[in-house]
């Protein structure tokens, strides 16, 4: 159980860059540390997150409910509706369950140390709007050395799994310090 502030990491990258295949894998590298993960997934895709509107929680939201949690066998399902939940309102949530690190999928322009993911040479632009990168992942042989000239951090291809081990080691020593 955390006794200090968490560690933020953030995992970012545009639509299918495979922010949540690296993040999977991440978050079980670092249980098996024994260190407490909680997440915060940015919807980026338009409209709400998927919910079963046929459930009891969603219609009580339907009613007019601000927010319904739903408990059973120690799984909570939290919903609540608000016109702009922003991330760091998000974080103070999350900050509840005294996780050792609050994994970010998304939120690009956000401060936390981050991994970045470009699938092709069109992402490049996100080298210039994206800051705090701790590590890079790409998807095409012919973009490591290009990005390798322009950032000082750690690069990988997407086939390379040491990028996992890499990059825990890196949350790690940020959860350590």
């Amino acid at each position: 159980m955390a006794l200090v502030k968490p560690i933020i990491y953030q995992v970012v990258g545009y639509q299918n860059s495979g922010k949540t295949t690296f993040l999977l894998k991440l978050i079980q590298v670092l249980k098996k540390v024994e260190l407490k993960i909680v997440t915060i997934k940015h919807h980026g895709h338009g409209g709400c997150p998927d919910v079963s509107k046929q459930k009891d929680s969603s219609k009580h939201l339907d009613a007019g409910a601000a927010a319904s949690l739903v408990e059973g066998e120690g799984r909570i399902v939290l919903q609540a509706e608000d016109s702009d939940w922003n991330l760091d309102e998000q974080i103070r949530l999350m900050v509840f369950f005294q996780p050792d690190i609050i994994l970010i999928e998304g939120h690009k322009k956000q401060p936390y140390p981050k991994l970045l993911i470009l699938r092709n040479e069109d992402d490049l632009l996100l080298l210039n709007n994206v800051n705090n990168i701790t590590a890079v992942i790409v998807w095409k042989y012919a973009l490591l050395e290009q990005v390798r000239g322009i950032l000082n951090v750690p690069v990988f291809h997407i086939s390379e799994e040491q990028s996992v081990t890499e990059i825990s080691k890196q949350i790690k020593k940020l959860v350590h310090a």
